[in-house]
């Protein structure tokens, strides 16, 4: 599929991080990037967010190239990518429609598949108008009498019923994780997730912590299905370490709310390990989205060590790191070269141990329903 993609620089200071970041989830949802156009603008126009004279220049340079798909990195409204889809006669999709895209090419398990499709139902209710009033039923005729029934509102009905049901079969699901995590709070065992940036590493720590073999790849979105193991660890004793979804910026609304089931392994944890790409010059903001994401979600109060990955490729050497009051803060290590694992691995103790003694975690005060 050969690609045109359009970036639109709104003044913001990470635009050139922001962009290479959409050409590589552009490449990992298998598109082959011919041109990249760009523009500069105050704020995005109404009717085709960019300007009248840059659709013309977008036109013009996709028929040069003989591009398939417009490809544009920002959310658009269901009349801008309608209205920009008629003016360059191509498909037209967003940065939100592209990350439901890949997320449906990931989506490994039922529960996972499930989230994928109610995300992508409720972001296409939103962009029915129009698209099928050439299937729109005529009056009259035998058999045909009477006002009828427009495709567009068999299509909302459908959409609406299917929707229905995947919330029903989520809904299931949920209510047998919260059953085995009954048995985590009745058993007093520690819960640990990995949460963070995508593509930071968080399924290779998973794997060498837990000795499991998650699907791990130098990819946006590797995983989308939470993985739980448990493991026993020096110090601490029996513990359960998750891998959870990879965030991103500007994650889709929709997708944070059908994920919010699994999401909740994160809520629910007693400690958060937030990996962190070490190597990425982009750190602090992905630190920074991640963060706004947890306090989407509730879990911005649980207790949480910083673990700096891939400290391989940012030449950096494994440490541990505390604050001014002697608490644990950061763990500096690399998954992929297994550095640092034992300071990590102590640094998980200590916490255990100390939000134990003090009645912190949330097993020693949740009492199962």
């Amino acid at each position: 599929m050969r690609a045109l993609v359009v970036a639109i620089d709104f003044g913001e200071p990470d635009f050139g991080a922001r962009l290479e970041e959409f050409c590589l989830l552009a490449t990992s949802a298998g598109a082959e990037i011919v041109d990249t156009i760009l523009t500069r603008r105050a704020r995005p126009d109404a009717a085709f967010f960019v300007g009248t004279g840059k659709v013309e220049e977008i036109t013009a340079r996709a028929a040069e190239l003989g591009a398939t798909i417009v490809l544009v990195d920002h959310a658009l409204s269901p009349a801008q990518q309608r209205n920009l889809e008629r003016a360059v006669k191509l498909r037209v999709v967003d940065r939100v429609t592209l990350i439901l895209d890949i997320f449906a090419l990931r989506a490994r398990s039922h529960e996972g598949k499930l989230q994928v499709e109610l995300a992508q139902l409720q972001h296409l209710s939103t962009r029915l108008t129009g698209m099928w009033t050439h299937l729109e039923r005529q009056r009259g005729g035998i058999g045909m009498r009477g006002p009828g029934e427009r495709q567009l509102e068999l299509d909302r009905r459908m959409i609406a019923d299917r929707v229905r049901i995947l919330r029903e079969r989520l809904a299931r699901l949920e209510r047998q994780r919260k059953t085995q995590r009954r048995a985590r709070v009745r058993g007093g065992v520690p819960a640990l997730s990995l949460v963070g940036y995508t593509n930071a590493g968080k399924s290779t720590l998973f794997n060498v912590l837990t000795r499991a073999d998650s699907y791990a790849a130098d990819q946006l979105f590797a995983t989308l299905d939470t993985t739980t193991r448990r493991i026993w660890l020096e110090g601490c004793g029996a513990l359960t370490v998750s891998d959870t979804v990879g965030f991103i910026r500007d994650l889709p609304p929709t997708l944070v709310a059908a994920f919010r089931a699994t999401l909740e392994e994160t809520i629910h944890a007693d400690l958060l390990l937030h990996v962190i790409d070490a190597a990425s010059p982009q750190r602090d903001e992905q630190i920074a989205e991640v963060d706004k994401v947890l306090d989407e979600i509730g879990a911005h109060d649980i207790p949480r060590i910083l673990v700096y990955n891939k400290i391989d490729l940012a030449g950096l050497e494994p440490q541990l790191q505390r604050n001014a009051h002697g608490t644990i803060e950061r763990v500096f290590v690399s998954a992929k070269e297994r550095l640092g694992l034992d300071l990590l691995r102590q640094a998980i103790a200590e916490v255990c141990r100390k939000n134990i003694e003090t009645n912190a975690f949330s097993f020693q005060t949740v009492q199962p329903e």
